[in-house]
């Protein structure tokens, strides 16, 4: 029995021994200043806040494109393109159509001399 309470002893020697280490390494800690624990808070919410936005788009735009599918998504983009230009492609289609008549006319007249 003897060797119990020794062990015992032992124990709580340790424990005192070690809150007395804790308390002088808590004391040479450098604690931030209100000032600064606000402006750090506010910085980390502000990041975790625009990162949450960024993943809640992504989420978004992914299960609109796994519930409409890819290819229905990429119809939609290229038929608003073709919304968005067809003053160009009118415009295009007529200088072809010149073009066309002016190669038919010099080929006529080359054909004629």
């Amino acid at each position: 029995m003897a060797k119990k309470e020794v062990k015992k002893k032992e124990n709580s020697k340790n424990k005192k021994s070690f809150f007395k280490s804790f308390k002088a390494e808590l004391k040479k800690v450098s604690w931030p200043t209100p000032k600064q624990l606000a402006n750090n808070t506010v910085a980390v919410v502000t990041i975790v806040l625009l990162t949450a936005i960024i993943v809640f788009v992504l989420d978004i735009t992914f299960e609109a494109g796994n519930k409409y599918g890819i290819e229905k998504i990429k119809s939609l983009i290229t038929n608003t393109k073709v919304e968005e230009k067809p003053e160009e492609e009118n415009n295009n289609q007529e200088n072809v159509e010149n073009t066309n008549k002016e190669d038919s006319s010099e080929h006529k007249e080359n054909n004629e001399n």
